[in-house]
């Protein structure tokens, strides 16, 4: 316990819906300790009542911030003042920024400056500057929907397969013929699936072992490096080896632990057709520059 994380929730709440709150504090304290639990925005507006038994129900401590002038978010300032405050204490490990808004990239920045985690939540709205700033974002509505979906598929106890989000044809995920396609327009976003499948080829190629092989845990670190926002829960699923297997891309090697029976190591090793297809393209793609 001593080694957890400590962390501060920071909620802008002039822009994010208290629909979220279980989902913000739930992620937050899979997280770390969270050890402050602010909120801000000017609770004088009647936009802000429905926050009230929120903030009461989860001992949020709510900032006062009055908006001096039109046009003009004085609650972000209030934010970014408490988030530098907390950071000279130097009692934190990390910081969770929940706020679909870019005015925060240049704060999540600076606190990663100072080695500070930085965890964002947002919707899928968020600029993407806010989300690259961050260590790790995740996607409130993405998240929401899929418990909405669990709990409805609970309460009618169908055989539907689970979605990320409403759009997500999870069968297109199990097809290798479009792994190398045309970039998406946002070839860094962690919920474009052409990208990531194109980023897990380079990620195995470059960090594989002689044989080709390459450790599950070691995979999904480079990746969630790569993209702040990879969450596997984009697609659908809840944990990293079933996402990968549904792909259809690499081998599988499951390795028993010799000391303890209950512990599973994956490995994967890309298919020699992905693998071939992946170079065919590259070097059609050279020919055509």
């Amino acid at each position: 316990m001593d080694n957890e994380m400590k962390l501060a929730v920071l909620i802008d709440a002039e822009n994010i819906s208290g629909a979220y709150i279980d989902i913000i504090l739930s992620e937050a304290n899979g997280i770390g300790d969270v050890i402050y639990k602010r909120i801000y925005g000017n609770w004088t507006t009647s936009q802000m009542a429905s926050w009230k038994n929120t903030i009461l129900d989860n001992a949020i401590q709510p900032i006062q911030q009055y908006s001096n002038t039109t046009k003009k978010n004085s609650s972000d300032s209030a934010l970014i003042i408490d988030a530098m405050d907390l950071l000279y204490q130097n009692n934190l490990d990390g910081f969770c920024i929940v706020s679909s808004d870019s005015d925060f990239t240049r704060l999540a920045s600076r606190l990663r400056e100072s080695q500070k985690y930085v965890i964002g939540m947002g919707e899928s709205k968020t600029p993407r500057s806010f989300i690259s700033a961050c260590n790790k974002f995740l996607y409130l509505d993405v998240l929401l929907t899929q418990v909405q979906e669990t709990t409805e598929e609970e309460e009618h106890i169908t055989a539907t397969p689970k979605t990320g989000m409403s759009h997500m044809d999870k069968s297109s995920l199990s097809h290798t013929d479009d792994i190398i396609n045309e970039a998406s327009p946002d070839t860094t976003s962690g919920k474009d699936i052409k990208t990531i499948k194109q980023a897990l080829i380079k990620l195995t190629e470059e960090n594989s072992d002689d044989n080709g092989w390459i450790f599950s845990g070691t995979l999904g670190n480079l990746l969630n490096k790569q993209f702040s926002d990879f969450d596997v829960r984009n697609f659908g699923y809840k944990k990293f080896v079933p996402f990968i297997e549904s792909l259809k891309m690499f081998e599988v090697n499951t390795i028993t632990d010799t000391k303890n029976e209950t512990v599973k190591h994956n490995y994967f090793k890309l298919k020699p057709l992905t693998r071939q297809r992946t170079h065919t393209t590259h070097r059609r793609s050279s020919r055509n520059k």
